[in-house]
């Protein structure tokens, strides 16, 4: 599995997260365990296969949120 961490600014509250999470789950429907911090400024989740970072960014860039950097690990 590849985790993928997103670095985000913009996030407030819990539904901030859950708005992060969703845009995710549409931008990456393979996404697994997505999940999003506002204290720790990210999101992660794990696919199978490796993601387009553009794609991610400009997702999260159309919500209104700021996606700084997106790094992925096997």
């Amino acid at each position: 599995m590849i985790k993928t961490v997103l670095h985000i600014e913009g996030m407030m509250c819990g539904m901030c997260e859950a708005h992060i999470c969703d845009t995710i789950r549409k931008a990456v429907p393979s996404a697994k365990k997505v999940k999003a911090s506002r204290t720790k400024k990210e999101a992660s989740f794990l696919t199978e296969e490796p993601v387009d970072a553009e794609l991610l960014k400009k997702a999260i860039d159309a919500t209104g949120y700021t996606c700084l950097d997106v790094t992925s690990e096997a």
